[in-house]
């Protein structure tokens, strides 16, 4: 009876350590000061520059010049907390089309963190480069990221009236 009585608590022992084992650890003050050292408090900036260029070839006097204006905007998403840190996206936006993708804020509070966004937001950023819109995969291993990263360009779509 002893030693069913003492297999049967170190099971439960090992059970209640297993359901108390966190795999990650969010750290909410490096969130707030990750979101205030960014300058936002959740909802996006915009901004814009124009650049001018002309054709290479040189054009006769008597011709008008015909310069083609490109517009370059910059686009910042909403900052999307998830349940292991917060999201952040920035868009370059040349005539309309997604030229760059910057992550401002992904989740880093340990090494898995790290390790697992190192890998996924590339993935991420190409495919939005490719789609041209917030309509691309979730990352496996990585669905909350991929899930804010989601969020916070769509919300940078939407500003840019995309």
């Amino acid at each position: 009876m002893r030693r069913i009585l003492l297999a049967f608590m170190s099971v439960l022992a090992a059970v209640v350590m297993l359901f108390g084992y966190r795999t990650s650890n969010p750290n909410p003050a490096s969130a707030a000061t990750a979101t205030l050292a960014a300058g936002t408090s959740g909802g996006g900036s915009t901004t814009g520059t124009t650049t001018s260029t002309t054709p290479a070839s040189p054009q006769p006097s008597t011709s008008s010049s015909t310069a083609t204006r490109t517009v370059t905007k910059t686009v910042t998403g909403q900052t999307v907390q998830t349940r292991w840190g917060p999201v952040q996206v920035q868009l370059t936006l040349a005539s309309k089309k997604i030229t760059a993708v910057t992550v401002l804020q992904s989740p880093s509070g340990n090494g898995r963190d790290i390790e697992i966004n190192s890998a996924a937001l590339p993935v991420l950023k190409q495919e939005t480069l490719q789609a041209q819109n917030a309509k691309i995969d979730s990352v496996s291993g990585a669905t909350y990221t991929s899930n804010g990263y989601v969020t916070s360009l769509q919300s940078a779509l939407v500003q840019a009236g995309l």
